[in-house]
This record gives C-alpha cells, sequence and structure tokens, in this order.
C-alpha cells in the first residue's frame, strides 16, 4: 500500500477561544476603528502596539494593515525619496521588492549563500557600486544572517537596515530579537505568519522621528497623542501638516484578535520548532538531500522548511515535486520557471531591472519548501518525511 498524507498544509489552527470572545465584544460594541472610542476606553489597537512593543523591546509600535504596507511605509519614513538604490535579498517575496517599487525607490539584489542568508561579501560589493543607503533585509523564511556582522558592515557605510520580519515573529539572533538590529523592524500577521489576523502587520523602531513619520502617513490625522507606543508629541511639530495620509491603519477588530496570540506566542514557537526537529530528524536519514544549516547563534520560529537536492537537474526536480504532490505532500520549487502561487523569483518580477545573480538562480534551482502548521501532529511529520524520502529516492542520477 503507497503511503499517503491527508493532512493540509495550508489549515491553520482556530484563532483562540479568547481573541474570539475579544473580537466578539468589539463588535457588539462597534467600535472598529482605531480612533473610535470612548471616554475612559483604551482602544484595543493602541493596547496591542504597547503589548508588541514590550514582547521585542522597542520604544515605539505601529500597528498597520498589512506586512507590505508596513515595509513601504518604513522605506518612505526613513528618508527614502524617488529613485533611491534600496539593496535586498535576491531570495524574497514578491511584496519586498512591490514594496521598494511602490515606494519609489530602485531595488537591487544581493546574491544569497547556500544557506539561504544574504551573502555579505556580495552585500559590500553593491554597497560600493550603487552607492546604497537602505537596505531591506529580508530574513526569508525565517532564516537569519549573521545580524552582529551585517550591521557593522552597514553602519560603517551609513545604510540604514529595514528588517522584513515577516517569517521571524519571535525569533533573535544573539538574544537580540529579530527586527531590532535595524533601524526600523517591520512584521506580518496575515494568515500563515506567527500569529494570524488575516491581513495586518507592526512597525517598530527606537526613532521617534522615523515613528511620528510612518504615524502620520498611516492616517493619524491629528489623533497621534492617543498611541499608548507612539512618539512623542513634539516629534509631530514640523510634520503634521506636510506628511501624506496614506491609509493603512490596523483596526480594532483585528488587534482584539492578534493580543491573546501574541501572549502565546513563546510556547507556539515551540510547537512550531519540535515540528521542525521532526522533520529535520526524518530527512536527514536521505541521501543527496542537503539540509539548511542553523547557526548557534540563531534562534528561530519554523513555520516553514526548506531543503536542497544539489545533484538534481529540472527534469528531477519536477519529477519529486509532482511524486510528492501526488501522495499530499505540497513542496514549492524556486527553480520554476514561472510564478506558481505564492512562489516566485527575481526574474518573476519583470517591473524590477533584469539582473545577473548566478549563485542565487544556482540554488534556487534545487530549493524546496514546504510549510509547517501547528494542525500538523508529530506522526505527520514522520509520514511526510517517509514520503518525501521514497520520492527522492526512486529517481536515478
Amino acid at each position: 500500500m503507497v503511503l499517503k498524507f491527508m493532512g493540509s498544509f495550508t489549515q491553520q489552527e482556530p484563532i483562540p477561544e479568547a481573541a474570539i470572545e475579544a473580537a466578539i465584544a468589539v463588535m457588539r460594541h462597534g467600535r472598529l476603528h482605531r480612533y473610535n472610542v470612548v471616554p475612559g476606553e483604551i482602544a484595543e489597537t493602541v493596547l496591542l502596539e504597547q503589548e508588541f512593543a514590550q514582547s521585542c523591546g522597542a520604544k515605539y509600535c505601529l500597528a498597520v494593515a498589512s506586512g507590505g504596507y508596513a515595509l513601504s511605509t518604513a522605506l518612505r519614513s526613513c528618508g527614502l525619496e524617488h529613485g533611491d538604490v534600496v539593496l535586498t535579498n535576491a531570495f524574497t517575496l514578491a511584496p519586498v521588492p512591490g514594496s521598494i517599487q511602490g515606494a519609489g525607490g530602485k531595488p537591487i539584489f544581493v546574491e544569497i549563500t547556500k544557506d539561504l542568508v544574504l551573502d555579505l561579501d556580495d552585500l559590500q560589493l553593491k554597497i560600493q557600486s550603487t552607492k546604497a543607503k537602505f537596505l531591506m533585509l529580508s530574513h526569508m523564511r525565517g532564516h537569519l544572517v549573521d545580524m552582529d556582522a551585517l550591521i557593522k558592515i552597514t553602519d560603517e557605510a551609513g545604510v540604514q537596515v529595514i528588517e522584513d520580519c515577516a517569517h521571524t515573529m519571535g525569533a533573535n539572533w544573539n538574544g537580540v530579537p529579530s527586527g531590532r538590529s535595524g533601524v526600523v523592524g517591520c512584521y506580518s500577521t496575515q494568515t500563515f505568519k506567527h500569529i494570524n489576523s488575516g491581513e495586518g502587520g507592526f512597525i517598530v523602531t527606537d526613532n521617534a522621528e522615523i515613528m511620528a513619520q510612518a504615524t502620520m502617513l498611516s492616517g493619524s490625522y491629528m489623533l497621534y497623542d492617543s498611541h499608548l507606543a507612539g512618539a512623542p508629541s513634539n516629534a509631530f511639530e514640523n510634520i503634521h501638516l506636510d506628511t501624506p495620509n496614506c491609509s493603512g491603519r490596523m483596526d480594532n477588530l483585528r488587534a482584539a484578535i492578534l493580543r491573546p496570540q501574541l501572549a502565546e506566542l513563546p510556547s507556539q514557537a515551540k510547537r512550531w520548532n519540535k515540528r521542525y526537529y521532526a522533520l529535520e530528524a526524518g530527512l536527514s536519514q536521505i541521501s543527496n538531500l542537503r539540509l539548511i544549516a542553523r547557526p548557534k547563534k540563531e534562534y528561530f520560529v519554523a513555520s516553514s522548511f526548506q531543503f536542497c537536492l544539489p545533484n538534481f537537474n529540472g527534469v528531477q526536480m519536477r519529477l519529486v515535486v509532482a511524486g510528492c504532490d501526488a501522495r499530499g505532500v505540497q513542496l514549492k520549487w524556486f527553480g520554476a520557471n514561472s510564478p506558481v502561487g505564492f512562489t516566485s523569483r527575481h526574474d518573476s518580477w519583470r517591473y524590477v531591472d533584469a539582473q545577473n545573480l548566478p549563485n542565487t538562480d544556482a540554488i534556487l534551482a534545487v530549493l524546496l519548501d514546504m510549510r509547517i502548521p501547528l494542525t500538523l501532529s508529530m506522526r505527520d511529520c514522520e509520514v511526510i518525511s517517509s514520503i518525501i524520502k521514497e520520492e527522492v529516492e526512486k529517481i536515478k542520477l
């Protein structure tokens, strides 16, 4: 009998009961807009911002409508002007170059290493050749580059780092929370992220001027004093009449859903990593398969899993993907010529100038990726590993 996986890679756990009750309370009183409060009331969004800032040790936090909005707003708040070069990882997802382009910047990609993180040697070369003053560092699929080394490079070059932490909420490098090494950290609460409100995001920073700009851009009108985790009032004095309102606020309904999930994030992180290590143990037994090394200084929150088949060609990669799919295991291949679902690569984004990235292309050609929803059981992880093993080892090299 052929072993099959009968579960789902896209089914999330239910929203916690505490979050459902909080959401119902907001719906009952009807004040969903963050600035619609009664005397003495603190909006759910305001409380969430305060709690998120505390969770990662930031002075300021702004809750917004999406992770992509957070990224583009962060760039504009850091002083990006039309046509400015913004460096970013060659391995990332479409919202990252999309946010750069949308904010008026010019995306220039930096090569990655075999461990799926930014190549620091290529970063230095690209800084020198482009004179870039911005780096949007994408912690793609939860992999953290050596942040100490990176910040040394960017500080010496005068480059502002905006961290894309869509896949690293709750993670840290050498004890420093993801999003807190750069000037700004941006996070996502889209359904497949570590806390789930369907869509949503956060911007965190210790810079009052940047937070004031972001707050005005988000559409605070003149109500910024209500932000408990916001910039001080004097930071708004010279900008509040000159900054456009690009409405992107989070609402109280989503904030109510997120607050109980944020409180549970540390325990949820352990559950994700338990599944990651189970898959890692199973896949480590497969010949011709390379796992991604995780540095000792990296604490990750693994909501996905990546591995490479370094000796496989395109035909063989497609056979593995199709064979696993027929048995219920959904793998994403970043080497495909055309985008599939959420999966695309740098040459798919035609609004960005074509760029020569041979090292990244070679890595993506043999890279496979899968989600790790918390609805997977430990037995599911064993079954998935067994199916991948059988499909990989049936391919003749």
